[in-house]
């Protein structure tokens, strides 16, 4: 497990402060949904994203290390990842696995080192 997928590349335009709640998510063939709550705590960054518009009532917990780049000017966020890589992720249950350290270590095994 590598911790770097848990912070945003030195590439990706993260704005110190900035509020990314109600960004919309775009995987690299199409969209994921809309930023419900972020994280920004060093060493566990990371986005919890709403996925009405592609699967109804679900939401998924996205490491910021997946994210290639952030358009602040269109409000959207852009993802290394596939919906099939998202899809295929560890079943996130907001109430269980926020701050759980195992949810982690296999969230981070999934989606392995962060793309460039």
């Amino acid at each position: 497990m590598t911790d770097s997928i848990w912070r945003y590349h030195d590439s990706v335009e993260r704005r110190a402060g900035t509020d990314l709640t109600g960004y919309s998510v775009e995987a690299i063939d199409g969209t994921v949904g809309t930023v419900e709550a972020q994280v920004d705590e060093a060493g566990a960054a990371c986005l919890v994203v709403d996925t009405h518009v592609w699967v109804f009532g679900r939401h998924v917990l996205l490491p910021a290390g997946v994210v290639s780049s952030i358009d602040h000017d269109r409000g959207t966020i852009y993802l290394a990842r596939t919906k099939k890589d998202i899809e295929d992720a560890p079943e996130f249950e907001r109430e269980k696995h926020i701050g759980d350290d195992e949810y982690r270590r296999r969230l981070a095994g999934h989606y392995g080192a962060p793309h460039s």
